[in-house]
């Protein structure tokens, strides 16, 4: 079975694609960007503020799954400056809390949003195999 899930509250897609799709026991979260349901972006230069939008734009993926952060399993970091990987973890900790997921992070010259100096793609688990 395959689903796709478009989010109330999250901006329109800036492409083709869609918030998230669940497929063979897995929610597939589209990377997240540090923007409001407007598509502007929050934070500014703070990293640690766009890092919190993010979660929270993911938070509200996940929840239309009927998930939270517990179920996820893998997340990839994609970071402008990889040096701001000290700045998000405290964020990290907070949103996953004794979770760890399996995690990826990448340095990149530029993201799809300009402005953005991170973005986050997820990975949850739906239930119990």
């Amino acid at each position: 079975m395959r689903k796709e899930y478009r989010v109330a509250g999250l901006p329109e897609p800036i492409s083709h694609y869609t918030d998230a799709v669940q497929a063979g026991g897995l929610l597939f979260v589209s990377g997240c960007v540090p923007v409001d349901g407007d598509g502007q972006l929050v934070g500014g230069e703070d990293v640690v503020a766009q890092v919190r939008q993010v979660f929270t734009n993911i938070a509200a993926v996940l929840a239309a799954a009927g998930l939270a952060f517990g179920d996820v399993v893998k997340v990839t970091v994609y970071l402008l400056d990889i040096d701001d990987r000290s700045a998000i973890n405290a964020v990290r900790q907070e949103v996953f809390g004794d979770a760890r997921p399996a995690s990826t992070l990448i340095e990149v010259s530029r993201l799809a949003v300009p402005g953005a100096r991170v973005e986050i793609d997820a990975v949850a688990h739906l239930g119990e195999e």
